[in-house]
């Protein structure tokens, strides 16, 4: 528990965080709708166009992905200070989280994609509708998976052989995470539908302010206040479950007073199967495949729970450093969803082959910068959250041996936006199968257990299924059948 020295600090920090948490707040509720004018489909143009467009697109999710990762490093940052069991609570936590949370990923990105769509074959019934449909799909499917998960959760950390001494946290804390998931789907189709035209700033603003109620709550709750003690990792939770009730809110807010077209209306939510089955079968093949690889992520934790504690607080660090080196890909890949989604939607296929191109050389120019700087410095970010010795040198070799595969990888997540935005998500699926379950799991399990390299294993799994993915993912795109993918479909 922290000193009385210290309880005054985090008195005037708690103080200060909250003045800007209601004035920002105020703003975002007051958010007009010419405060960013939505991108609009040009007439062919160039490639250092489309690369400015991209980018208008792009920074703000960048942005975004700043936040979100700031988001999830902020548990680990104060439980850190408690010990490595504690900060290895949201680190299984995470990827058994993420594995439910992808399925409200893929379907809110399949409604960016047929909004998108809709757009430009300049049918804004249609993207309205759409929008109305995905938040209501979303919404029944949350309350499933939140009780699915909550009920699931000893089991899976159990079958993980989760270490005694980190289970005792992690299972409260991923309970209690558990009951945020439906905040998370409401705000994930605000942000793919308003990302599906053209607005990625709305969306970053709402994110932003669940973060610093987080921040502001993390420390209070974790450490606790005057004679209160606090909750330690539960807490970490509850101020996460908050912070996503009030991003929720004020998504729904935003959402009811509309924009360009796109305007929440409980009417218009009623659920329309047609329109669901559509949602599912672009969102379903995203979903899955990005569900699968979340899995294939928590069965790696069982290779990497096998090396300790040390192993834990190193791979669940490291992996959430690395985000922050994704970052220009994970802008790039969903403003070319939504650039390809509506040239494509106005059939016009030279345009979106032009956007991918620029997409492809932001990322090198982008990406060559930041994993240069990992491959160095990446190792000593580690000591900024975990105090083990241990942990930091394991983290140090991750970062030395994953981060060059990082660059093909981030190529091909260009190409995944291109292919969500045409709604050609069965590649997404089979690409996510092969790079988790029939590279990266099979091969950390024969290095770890047949040979002497020990937690090295899954630092190189990752390195080979990066590269192969990656090369794969190109011949795909080459072959250009992606582009055809909802030609058949009736908006």
């Amino acid at each position: 528990m922290p000193s009385r020295r210290c309880q005054s600090c985090i008195a005037g920090y708690l103080e200060a965080g909250l003045e800007l948490f209601l004035l920002y707040g105020y703003s975002v509720i007051q958010m007009r709708n010419d405060l960013i004018p939505a991108l609009e489909v040009q007439d062919s143009p160039g490639l250092s166009s489309h690369m400015k467009s991209l980018l208008r697109l792009a920074f703000p999710i960048m942005i975004g992905s700043i936040v979100e990762t700031f988001y999830n490093l902020t548990d680990a940052f104060f439980l850190g200070k408690l010990g490595s069991a504690q900060v290895g609570a949201p680190s299984i936590s995470f990827n058994i989280v993420f594995f439910l949370t992808v399925f409200g990923v893929g379907l809110s990105n399949a409604g960016m994609t047929l909004i998108s769509q809709s757009k430009g074959r300049g049918n804004d019934n249609k993207a309205d509708h759409f929008m109305n449909q995905t938040v209501s799909l979303l919404t029944f499917v949350s309350v499933f998976l939140a009780i699915l998960g909550a009920l699931l959760s000893s089991g899976l950390l159990k079958l993980l052989a989760t270490p005694q001494e980190v289970y005792v946290f992690a299972l409260p804390y991923m309970r209690i995470v558990f009951l945020g998931l439906p905040f998370s789907f409401v705000y994930f189709s605000f942000q793919a539908s308003f990302t599906a035209i053209g607005d990625t700033a709305g969306p970053i603003k709402v994110h932003l302010l669940a973060v610093i109620l987080n921040v502001i709550l993390d420390p209070l709750l974790i450490y606790g206040f005057g004679s209160w003690p606090g909750w330690g990792v539960s807490g970490a939770a509850i101020a996460t479950v908050l912070s996503q009730f009030v991003g929720a809110l004020l998504s729904v807010i935003v959402m009811t007073r509309g924009r360009s077209g796109l305007k929440l209306a409980l009417r218009k939510m009623r659920p329309d199967m047609d329109s669901w089955k559509l949602l599912g079968k672009i969102g379903m093949p995203a979903s899955l495949g990005q569900g699968l690889s979340a899995f294939g992520f928590t069965v790696l934790q069982g290779v990497v729970n096998f090396f300790g504690t040390s192993a834990i607080a190193a791979f669940g660090v490291g992996n959430r450093i690395m985000h922050l080196f994704d970052i220009p890909t994970q802008g790039l890949s969903g403003a070319t969803a939504s650039l390809v989604g509506r040239f494509l939607g106005a059939k016009d296929q030279k345009s979106s082959m032009t956007v991918v191109n620029a997409a492809l050389i932001l990322v090198l120019i982008l990406e060559i910068p930041l994993l240069t700087l990992a491959y160095f410095y990446g190792g000593g970010l580690v000591k900024l959250f975990v105090n083990d010795p241990e942990a930091i040198r394991l983290g140090t070799i991750m970062f030395q041996v994953v981060s060059p595969s990082l660059l093909a990888f981030g190529l091909f997540f260009a190409l995944s936006g291109a292919f969500q935005g045409a709604g050609d998500t069965k590649i997404i699926l089979a690409l996510a199968v092969l790079r988790l379950w029939f590279i990266r799991v099979p091969l950390a399990y024969y290095l770890a257990f047949r040979t002497g390299f020990g937690v090295l294993s899954i630092w190189i799994a990752m390195f080979a299924s990066n590269f192969i993915t990656a090369i794969i993912g190109f011949l795909y795109y080459k072959q250009g059948k992606w582009r055809h993918a909802l030609s058949k479909h009736e908006f």
